[in-house]
């Protein structure tokens, strides 16, 4: 009897003012990748359950407002539709569309807030397009980080949250629990960065290729971007997962890991392991290299200088480390991935 697929849910934030083609593009987006992951008849891929979450206003109790009349007040969201049958499940990722407005955004509830980064702490990845960004910005989780948004708006991000690494000069920034997207139509891409990391690059070529969305499969050309287990449900590797991902895992040691796990160092070895697939040090190497290979695709520093910056003293080790993951030395992946300079542009 062939074994039934598993089921992945991915929530999509309703907010007010959440661009309606973004949620329910999609959640069309992901119903073709199900069906085109169908036609591989494949046990190995997972069944993609979209479902969307709404905040739910209520009339305040007299005792919630200290006797002085009702309020609306707004309840974390809660889960409104969902594309498959069946009872709602923990979220493999959220996503926050974009929002129609230019230099606000909506005023989100503590609650919403919470709701947040209660999801990202229990393994869901995160994906915030364009202005989605701010809300996430809004819940702390991108302090220290580097972020995207629409072109317009990076100062102003820049200047609210001075504390996040903005590069709107950037399409997409994919740090591996979290992913931003720039711009207001970049949706397709998040989602089909989404599909490519839970049914794989096939589906999610063939995704792009059925909707004509331009689609730069990675994975089919070099090693797929780097795709973290956080789902396993271990929480103090999970927190160490995070604060690898927020710093780089530049200047980490086993003895830092192990002490922020609260773990004895061999406890945390054999526990890290079982919930990634990876050692701690493979599992920095992998978070390193993927920060090299965005600032190899968008910027024009020379590979010396962006060894320093994710974390290796010695550029030759760089390379090595670089090639044994993706297959491709530093240069050639510039070649065939980087930014082209205007007279490469008209050749």
């Amino acid at each position: 009897m062939k074994p039934e697929r598993a089921v992945i849910e991915i929530g999509v934030w309703v907010y007010p003012g959440a661009q309606a083609a973004a949620v329910h593009g999609l959640t069309d987006l992901f119903c073709v990748a199900n069906r085109i992951a169908d036609e591989h008849q494949s046990d190995r891929l997972p069944v993609l359950r979209v479902s969307h979450w709404r905040s739910q206003e209520r009339t305040a109790q007299p005792h919630d407002t200290d006797g002085e009349g009702a309020v609306e007040r707004k309840e974390e969201p809660q889960r409104v539709f969902a594309s498959l049958e069946g009872a709602a499940m923990p979220l493999t990722a959220v996503l926050i569309p974009p929002s129609l407005g230019a230099h606000t955004t909506p005023t989100q509830a503590q609650s919403s807030h919470r709701w947040l980064i209660a999801q990202h702490a229990q393994g869901a990845i995160l994906g915030a397009v364009c202005m989605g960004a701010f809300i996430l910005a809004e819940t702390g989780l991108l302090a220290g980080r580097a972020a995207t948004t629409h072109w317009t708006q990076g100062a102003l991000l820049a200047e609210r949250f001075p504390t996040i690494r903005v590069q709107a000069d950037r399409p997409m920034i994919d740090d591996g629990d979290i992913i931003t997207t720039a711009g207001m139509m970049a949706w397709p891409a998040l989602g089909l960065r989404l599909v490519e990391r839970l049914q794989g690059s096939a589906v999610a070529a063939a995704t792009g290729r059925f909707l004509d969305i331009d689609h730069i499969d990675m994975a089919g050309q070099a090693a797929r971007h780097f795709s973290p287990a956080l789902g396993h449900g271990d929480g103090p590797i999970l927190h160490v997962q995070h604060w690898l991902q927020a710093s780089g895992a530049v200047d980490v040691s086993l003895h830092d890991m192990a002490r922020r796990a609260g773990m004895e160092e061999r406890t945390f070895l054999r526990r890290f392991r079982a919930a990634t697939g990876l050692r701690p040090t493979e599992y920095c190497q992998h978070v390193r290299v993927g920060n090299a290979r965005q600032s190899l695709e968008y910027s024009l520093d020379t590979v010396e200088h962006i060894a320093w910056a994710v974390g290796y003293q010695d550029p030759a080790a760089f390379r090595g480390t670089f090639k044994k993951i993706t297959g491709l030395t530093p240069s050639d992946y510039r070649r065939q991935f980087g930014l082209r300079t205007p007279s490469q542009a008209m050749t």
